[in-house]
């Protein structure tokens, strides 16, 4: 399936404490760097699933932005409608763990997001276009989140990336003109920003070790829940990520693909991530042998 991801390329600061953590306190722990954004990282796991993933992003103008770059061609990804940014640095995400994995706190510097206008994607329309679907993150404006709502004409997928940001959804939705897509994905602390939504598309919302809540059908908003995959707590190494492979796998499954078989893959590739160190699992594509 040829998929379409549009949002932020981060480099990820990831430092776990050895212990339980103490706020307001230097804690002894691990710190790790890796390549992240919500919208990379469902498009690495995309790649690892086989699909044909072109991916829509500026690249910050320093060292970690080139090496970003390098690394989204060394996984097959397309970045021909990619820039990059000039004189301005890439976004950078900095994550606060605690020894479970659990994040208890990160800072976003995403501005240079922000440069990702509708003017700017106007110009890489016909990419978007010929998808056979399209994934956008909420590190993108709210108007430029309003013009895909407009003017994409491939089932439209939309993750909430996180409390602040899911408004951004709700807001591109008043400012849009005919708003349409096939389904968003969010977690419970997002669920306020975009539950007035919920009579519009299919509605993904993670729950952590509880699994997976789905609501669809505009009439009856019907609901159904799913369990997680079990992962023995031994065996979990890091919670950053899981989400994003969560979403690719339902993406990866098509837009006709119904809802107990779309959650049911998401849930697997959700549960495989939580057992690698890194936010994205490089063996996600066991799933499809």
């Amino acid at each position: 399936m040829r998929i379409c991801v549009i949002g932020g390329a981060n480099l990820d600061i990831t430092a776990s404490s050895n212990a339980s953590f103490r706020a307001e306190d230097s804690n002894p722990g691990r710190v790790r760097t890796s390549f992240g954004g919500v919208a990379r990282n469902i498009a690495h796991n995309l790649s690892l699933l086989g699909d044909n993933v072109s991916f829509i992003t500026l690249f910050g103008d320093d060292v970690f932005g080139s090496a970003i770059k390098d690394s989204c061609l060394a996984l097959g990804m397309d970045i021909s409608a990619c820039q990059t940014a000039e004189n301005a640095p890439n976004p950078c995400f900095v994550s606060i763990n605690d020894t479970d994995g659990r994040m208890v706190g990160g800072i976003a510097d995403m501005d240079t997001v922000n440069l990702i206008t509708p003017e700017w994607l106007e110009q890489r329309k016909d990419i978007i276009n010929h998808s056979d679907a399209v994934v956008a993150d909420a590190n993108l404006q709210s108007g430029t989140l309003a013009w895909l709502l407009d003017s994409c004409k491939s089932p439209l997928y939309l993750d909430a990336v996180s409390g602040p940001k899911a408004s951004r959804i709700a807001q591109a939705f008043n400012l849009a003109r005919n708003p349409r897509f096939h389904s968003i994905k969010y977690n419970r602390l997002e669920e306020k920003e975009v539950a007035s939504l919920q009579r519009y598309g299919r509605h993904y919302i993670s729950l952590g070790k509880d699994g997976l809540k789905v609501i669809e059908n505009q009439q009856n908003q019907t609901q159904t829940s799913f369990p997680a995959y079990p992962v023995a707590k031994d065996k979990i190494r890091n919670m950053t990520g899981a989400g994003d492979a969560l979403f690719a796998g339902i993406i990866h499954c098509g837009p006709d693909a119904s809802v107990s078989q779309a959650a049911a893959f998401g849930l697997r590739c959700a549960a495989l991530t939580l057992e690698s160190p890194e936010a994205v699992n490089p063996e996600l594509h066991s799933l499809i042998q």
